[in-house]
């Protein structure tokens, strides 16, 4: 395996609690190469539908191979990191997890996920640039292969949007424009609103616009949440909300929803999964809406942020990390089970021959309006930027929803906010006892 890269990233984050245990389980891979006779493998996952997909695998590929996998349904978030690393702390962890993108650096700080790279580096060209980074960590070690993505998206009520004569905004100033247009001639609506209850997409906002938030160098973190290109976006958010340009109210609430069954907000960023949403958030507008690409920084870019996706990663705990690898390579290109996956799950697929193909050859129903929905979100998806997590994104995310979450409610600095959020993560590092760079 590739060490080199590993070591840096490895080392830095648990040098303290881990010491030189941190790298031990490294060659734990090679056992089971060396194994023969049946395989039996544990996956948490909390995806819906898990056990159908699996069973496509036990019944075919799985069996031929004499490798079994058994689905044991789990939380999502920080219930399931908690988890696993409880077990792994236990040397009980399963064979595979589901991991979201921004878990895999505590998992891999913690020494629970192993490095998979000889047994998926083949798989590498099915996933867009952006996509497939995310399991890298920027290193030579691929410690997951990719399940799930969430490209970022324009979504707007095409009815309204002609019935007040705006265009679809291509650019952020033209976004702030547009909802400065509307306000002056319908007064009682809102263009979006500024939402604070999901970290995530403030995340993705401020990937597109080129953030990194988590790096290393040598045997420390960098901690960039307060960037440049991270204080671009929280300027812009902060001073839309603050001349009341556009709504401060968190989105998922039953007001939000009304706000957007009854036109009283008539467009959203969001991601691919949106379409799921507002079936349940707007049931009256369906057919109503349309989707486009997320406004850009300047003309010139064409780059998306993501906003959720999850992976699957073989543990250090396993005795058949081959086999495991083997299993979630075939979960995530083979395409009977990507069909599957988006039939029983309700995922958007990371890889990107499943993007145009299967479940995604229509429409969502909700979208009907719009038959090429899903061949421009696969435009879309290939535009996704790499994105930078670390150790203690739940800290992160805590603190902006605490500190935007009141900025936004009160109509004040979000630079002040973003400061209290790179304060926050950076104190909770070295608490920790990883070293942080200044």
């Amino acid at each position: 395996m590739p060490h080199t890269k590993r070591r840096r990233l490895v080392t830095s984050a648990v040098a303290v609690s881990l010491g030189a245990t941190a790298l031990a389980a490294c060659g734990s891979g090679d056992d089971s190469k060396a194994e023969s006779g049946p395989v039996s493998l544990t996956y948490w996952t909390w995806t819906p539908g898990m056990d159908k997909v699996v069973d496509l695998w036990n019944k075919g590929p799985g069996k031929k191979e004499r490798i079994t996998v058994t689905v044991k349904k789990q939380a999502s978030g920080d219930t399931l990191v908690t988890k696993i690393l409880t077990a792994h702390k236990a040397k009980k962890a399963p064979d595979l997890v589901q991991a979201e993108y921004q878990a895999l650096p505590t998992l891999v700080s913690n020494d629970a996920l192993a490095d998979v790279s000889d047994d998926v580096e083949d798989v590498k060209e099915k996933f867009a640039e952006g996509v497939w980074q995310q399991t890298t960590l920027g290193t030579d070690a691929v410690y997951a292969v990719p399940q799930d993505i969430g490209p970022m998206m324009f979504y707007y009520r095409e009815d309204l949007f002609k019935e007040y004569g705006l265009k679809v905004p291509t650019t952020w100033e033209q976004f702030a424009e547009t909802a400065r247009e509307l306000k002056k001639k319908a007064p009682g609506k809102d263009l979006t609103t500024f939402s604070a209850n999901d970290s995530g997409l403030f995340a993705g906002l401020a990937q597109q616009a080129g953030a990194k938030w988590w790096s290393t160098s040598g045997d420390k973190w960098k901690v960039g949440i307060d960037d440049a290109a991270t204080r671009k976006v929280a300027e812009f958010w902060g001073g839309l909300v603050e001349e009341g340009a556009i709504d401060n109210q968190p989105m998922y609430t039953p007001s939000w929803n009304k706000a957007l069954n009854t036109g009283k907000q008539i467009a959203w960023i969001s991601a691919v999964w949106a379409p799921g949403t507002l079936t349940t958030a707007a049931p009256d507008t369906k057919g109503k809406w349309a989707m486009a690409p997320l406004p850009q920084w300047s003309a010139e870019q064409d780059v998306t942020g993501s906003w959720g996706g999850s992976s699957t990663a073989v543990t250090t705990d396993s005795a058949h990390q081959e086999a495991a690898a083997e299993f979630a390579v075939w979960l995530n290109t083979d395409h009977d089970a990507l069909n599957a996956l988006a039939k029983e799950g309700g995922i958007y697929p990371a890889s990107t021959s499943a993007q145009l193909s299967g479940a995604f050859s229509n429409p969502p129903a909700y979208f009907s309006n719009q038959p090429d929905f899903y061949t421009k979100a696969a435009g879309i998806a290939k535009t996704t930027a790499p994105a930078a997590w670390g150790p203690n994104v739940n800290v992160a995310y805590t603190s902006f929803k605490d500190a935007f979450g009141a900025a936004a409610k009160n109509k004040s600095d979000f630079a002040a906010a973003l400061r209290k959020m790179q304060d926050d993560t950076v104190a909770d590092m070295e608490k920790q006892g990883f070293g942080v760079s200044r």
